[in-house]
């Protein structure tokens, strides 16, 4: 996807992005939060939406924050937006993960899978896959441990 760096919004999360480098989290939220409040656009308020998610305290307040950035790029008509999805699922996943949500996190891991083909092949776009994988894999073990344990259960007070 294709940045205009002469967007203020765009401009806004660089600055954001480059204190964030220096260790000034907080500044660049403050920057991250001013960038949401200047977009106008869809694709603007996705942008910040996204880094806004990024510095939220609670996972219940960064899903709410990541779910807008996502609602937001489907609203861009544009295929190179399609790029960000598979980033975008899979924040969405690991919060509904962190929450113990195993079935919305499997979901939205399998939402990111079906956006996979969209990554650029590089060190982020490796990143993102790897990441959805090692999600997959966590949620699909919890999942057949909780099923063995809830089979043993069943034993345990058939047997009672």
């Amino acid at each position: 996807m294709e940045f205009d760096p002469n967007n203020p919004v765009v401009k806004l999360c660089t600055q954001g992005m480059d204190l964030e480098g220096i260790g000034q989290i907080e500044e660049a939220g403050k920057l991250f939060l001013q960038a949401w409040n200047e977009a106008i656009t869809d694709f603007e308020k996705f942008t910040a939406a996204h880094y806004v998610a990024r510095h939220q305290k609670s996972v219940d307040d960064k899903l709410i924050w990541d779910e807008a950035a996502l609602q937001f790029a489907q609203k861009i008509n544009n295929d190179t937006v399609k790029g960000s999805f598979p980033s975008l699922y899979l924040n969405i996943a690991k919060g509904y993960e962190d929450l113990n949500d195993y079935g919305l996190a499997m979901k939205n891991y399998q939402l990111a899978i079906s956006y996979i083909s969209w990554l650029s092949d590089n060190g982020y776009g490796n990143m993102v896959k790897s990441a959805i994988q090692n999600g997959t894999e966590r949620i699909s073990k919890y999942c057949a441990s909780s099923k063995q344990n809830n089979n043993l259960r069943i034993k345990i007070n058939e047997n009672i």
